[in-house]
C-alpha cells in the first residue's frame, strides 16, 4: 500500500468515527427516516411521473406526519393522561389493592404492603417535583428536534434516492450482482419484518382492542395502544393484557363477559396471527424470519437503540443473516480451477477406469476399425 492510500484511508477511517459521534444521538431518528423511505418509495416512484421528485418528496413527507407522528402523539398523550389519572388515584385513596395484597397473604403467607411501596417508588422518581419538570422538558426537546430532523432527512432520501443509490453502486467495493443480491436480500427482510411482523401487530392489537371494549374493560384504547406493542413479540403478544382483563372480569362479578373475552381472544384474536402472518409472509417475503429472531430482535433492539428498535433490531438481525447467505452463495462454494463441483446435479464426465466414455455423434465410427477392418 502507497503512502497515498495508506493517508486517504486513515483520513476516512477518522472521519467517519467522528461523523459517527455527530450523529449517535440522534441515530434512532436517522434510522427511524430510513424505515419510513423504504416504506414510502413505492408511492414515491408513482407520483413522481406526474408531480415532480420534489413534490412528490412534499407530499410524502406530509403525509407521513400526518399517518405516522400524529397518531403517536396522540398515543402518548393518551398514556400520559392514564399515568396521570392512576398517580393521582393512588394518591388520594380512590385505588387501592386490597384484594392483590389478600391474594397473596393467601398464596405465601405474607403480608405486603403494594401501596406503600408504590408511593415510596412514586417520591425516589420525585415525580412534580422540578428536576422531574426539568427531565421533562429536557425529554420533549429532544423528541421534538429528533421528529423534526427525521422528517428533514425522508424528504432527501425520497428525493435523492437514484443519486444515492448510485454513488453506493460506485463507491463499495464490490461487483454490481452482488450489489444487486444484497439489495434483494435487504427488500426481502424489510417486507418479512414490516408485513408479517409489523402489520400483523398492528391489526392483532386492534382486534383484541374491540374485544376489550365490546366488555366494557376501562380504558380501551389505552390497552389497545399496549397490546399493539405486545403483538410485536410473536407467541406471547396481545395475551398479556386480554388474559389478565379476563381473568379481572371473572372475580369482579362479571363471569359471562370474563368467559366472552377470554373466548374471543383464543379463537379471533388467535387466528390474526395464525392466518394473517402466513399469509402476508407467503405474498411478501421469501425468507420469513424465524419467532425466536424476532423475539431477540425486538428486546435486545430496544435496549440498544430506544423505540426505533422495536423495528429495526429484527430488520438488523435478519441483514446480517441475508449477508451471509449472500456470502456463501458468492464465495463458500468455489471451486478450484480445473474441478468440477461434487454436487448430485453434477453430470457424469465418465473418467474413471473401464467406464465407458460419451457415445461418439451420429454417423461417426468409433476408433476401433478406423481406416478399415483387418
Amino acid at each position: 500500500m502507497d503512502r497515498s492510500r495508506a493517508v486517504v484511508l486513515g483520513l476516512a477511517v477518522i472521519l467517519g468515527v467522528v461523523s459517527l459521534l455527530i450523529v449517535l444521538p440522534f441515530l434512532e431518528y436517522v434510522l427511524l427516516a430510513v424505515l419510513l423511505a423504504y416504506v414510502l418509495r413505492p408511492l414515491h416512484g408513482r407520483l413522481t411521473p406526474r408531480t415532480g421528485e420534489q413534490v412528490s418528496a412534499g407530499i410524502l413527507v406530509f403525509a407521513a406526519t400526518v399517518a405516522v407522528v400524529v397518531p403517536l402523539a396522540v398515543a402518548f398523550w393518551i398514556v400520559v393522561q392514564n399515568v396521570r389519572t392512576l398517580l393521582k388515584g393512588i394518591r388520594e385513596g380512590e385505588i387501592t389493592f386490597d384484594g392483590l395484597e389478600q391474594s397473596i397473604a393467601d398464596l405465601t403467607g405474607v403480608e405486603v404492603d403494594l401501596m406503600a411501596r408504590l408511593q415510596s417508588v412514586i417520591e425516589g422518581l420525585q415525580v412534580g417535583g422540578i428536576d422531574s419538570a426539568l427531565s421533562t422538558l429536557s425529554l420533549v426537546s429532544h423528541v421534538l428536534i429528533g421528529l423534526s430532523l427525521t422528517l428533514f432527512l425522508l424528504y432527501y432520501f425520497l428525493k435523492d434516492h437514484q443519486r444515492l443509490d448510485r454513488w453506493l453502486r460506485g463507491t463499495v467495493p464490490i461487483d454490481d450482482h452482488i450489489f444487486e443480491e444484497l439489495r434483494d436480500e435487504f427488500d426481502d427482510v424489510m417486507s418479512a419484518v414490516l408485513y408479517s411482523h409489523v402489520l400483523v401487530a398492528v391489526v392483532q392489537g386492534l382486534v383484541a382492542g374491540l374485544g376489550l371494549l365490546a366488555v366494557g374493560v376501562p380504558e380501551p384504547v389505552f390497552w389497545t395502544i399496549v397490546m399493539i406493542f405486545l403483538a410485536l413479540l410473536p407467541v406471547i403478544g396481545s395475551f398479556l393484557v386480554w388474559g389478565p382483563a379476563a381473568v379481572w372480569l371473572v372475580t369482579s362479578g362479571r363471569p359471562v363477559a370474563g368467559a366472552f373475552l377470554f373466548v374471543y381472544g383464543t379463537i379471533v384474536v388467535g387466528l390474526t396471527d395464525d392466518f394473517l402472518r402466513p399469509l402476508f409472509i407467503e405474498r411478501h417475503s421469501e425468507s420469513p424470519l424465524n419467532p425466536a429472531v424476532i423475539i431477540l430482535g425486538v428486546i435486545g433492539g430496544v435496549y440498544l437503540l430506544g423505540f426505533i428498535g422495536i423495528f429495526l433490531g429484527p430488520v438488523l438481525i435478519g441483514l446480517f443473516r441475508a449477508v451471509l447467505d449472500v456470502y456463501r452463495d458468492e464465495f463458500g462454494r468455489e471451486s478450484g480451477p480445473g474441478t468440477p463441483d461434487d454436487g448430485p446435479d453434477a453430470p457424469d464426465q465418465g473418467s474413471g477406469v473401464g467406464e465407458p466414455g460419451p457415445d461418439p455423434p451420429e454417423g461417426v465410427e468409433g476408433t476401433e476399425g478406423a481406416g478399415g477392418s483387418d
